[in-house]
């Protein structure tokens, strides 16, 4: 079903848009944190590690891959936005071209490049074969992940995150399921959850894109569609490399930072691991607030109705506070009890590790909700090398955490790591944000511009 964001409540828009999104990536963190808690409970501590000890090289290409996918469909939620179905058409099959082979060109690099990875990530000599077992996998099922994102990235944009969620429900049960059947039946170990990952999404990905095919007439191509045109990939991959570059700079400095973290020992190694598994089911609701805005914000550039971007910006942002208070109070209470998901109860020095790594972070979750609205909303706009800065500024944080402070004091400096990236990313995107607004209000010619280059 599309969705026109360019009239009604704003809020009711966003809310609606925003559940089912969310509904879906929980969902998808919950079936890659039953991959984590598969691991640290029935394989062992030293596995999870390993698991955990590629985490942030994992988050650096599959999270650019997914930015990518993301960015790759803004101007066509633009040009739906504006009511130009022939050019969308045309941004649709050039969109196809390019993932194909940028997602040919990444599987290879990626794969072959793995040994060389772990070893500039500092992987501990104990957990080096199992961690590059799972990432070499996870490499190679790189396009099953384009698969699902392109088709779920291109149904969002005209409206629609329901459908999107049907199938990630439907991959995480069939995740969950092979994970227990590779792990505990074939005793495949770390392997077992690494195929069971992609398995599940080249199944999500084909049924979804069949479901495309006969449900979203929107969304079909004619021939005529289907010429290769240098002007509309030169305008998607100025949508498409921006976000992935976004996701690319910030795993980055996670590299960097892990880089770091994976001299503190397994112990530290895994209770960091769990403990970003509970964070990112912790913030994930404020994060798909931001995710809703860029599609949001998208369309009514299209429309060029700039007082509902204004309008629909304020919202986001209070509901995110809102919900960042609700998750802050949850980790103080209850985060032992979700850390307990992962490891046993026996497992006491992770755990408290891992508790106090959340309790330092948890204070700084209003400031980590402002980049997830402000950066969508500067992506959504067309602004996509400003929304990709801010991650410029996430890394030299990282950077500069990692080598500077947690090299020297350990662990309490990588508590801390990650708040002080969150503060840098903001004291770019706020005022960038302030004044793109104020641009647009004051001068309308620049609007107008604006909204011809995005999607024209």
């Amino acid at each position: 079903m599309v969705r026109d964001m360019t009239v009604g409540n704003p809020t009711s828009l966003i809310l609606r848009f925003c559940l089912p999104l969310m509904a879906g990536n929980l969902f998808q963190q919950f079936y890659n944190m039953v991959d984590s808690m598969v691991v640290g409970r029935f394989v062992g501590t030293s596995a999870l590690s390993a698991v955990g000890s590629v985490g942030a090289l994992n988050f650096l290409v599959i999270g650019s891959v997914i930015g990518l996918c993301t960015g790759l469909a803004i101007p066509v939620s633009q040009c739906f936005g504006a009511g130009d179905e022939k050019r969308m058409h045309r941004f649709i099959a050039n969109l196809i071209y390019l993932v194909v082979l940028i997602g040919a060109v990444v599987t290879l690099l990626t794969y072959f490049g793995c040994q060389t990875l772990l070893h500039l990530l500092r992987t501990p000599d104990d957990i080096i074969s199992d961690a590059y077992t799972y990432i070499s996998i996870i490499f190679l099922g790189i396009p099953a992940t384009i698969l699902y994102n392109t088709v779920a990235s291109l149904i969002r944009a005209v409206g629609d995150s329901k459908t999107p969620l049907y199938f990630l429900i439907f991959s995480s049960f069939v995740n969950i399921g092979l994970d227990f059947l590779f792990v505990l039946v074939f005793k495949m170990g770390v392997m077992g959850v690494a195929v069971a990952t992609v398995i599940a999404q080249a199944v999500s990905g084909l049924l979804e894109l069949l479901f495309l095919h006969r449900h979203f007439p929107a969304l079909h191509l004619h021939r005529s569609d289907l010429a290769p045109d240098p002007d509309c990939c030169k305008k998607l991959l100025y949508a498409g490399l921006p976000m992935s570059l976004q996701f690319s700079i910030t795993a980055i400095g996670s590299v960097m930072l892990q880089s770091c973290v994976n001299t503190l020992g397994s112990q530290i190694i895994a209770a960091i691991t769990i403990a970003g598994k509970v964070q990112l089911i912790l913030v994930l609701p404020a994060e798909t607030i931001g995710l809703t805005m860029a599609t949001y914000c998208g369309q009514n550039l299209g429309a060029k109705r700039l007082d509902r971007i204004t309008q629909g910006m304020h919202q986001s942002l209070l509901m995110a506070f809102v919900y960042a208070v609700c998750a802050m109070v949850l980790n103080y209470f209850a985060s032992r009890y979700m850390l307990m998901l992962f490891v046993s109860r026996s497992e006491t020095s992770v755990l408290r590790f891992g508790e106090i790594f959340l309790h330092k972070a948890m204070w700084f979750y209003p400031i980590l909700v402002i980049i997830f609205v402000l950066r969508n909303i500067l992506q959504g706009m067309g602004f996509s090398v400003q929304a990709m800065t801010a991650g410029v500024f996430e890394l030299v944080a990282r950077g500069v955490m990692g080598y500077g402070f947690v090299r020297r004091f350990g662990f309490d400096a990588a508590c801390f790591a990650n708040p002080v990236a969150w503060c840098a990313a903001d004291v770019f995107l706020i005022p960038m944000t302030i004044y793109v607004l104020h641009r647009f209000k004051t001068d309308p010619t620049y609007l107008n511009k604006r909204t011809k280059k995005a999607y024209e």
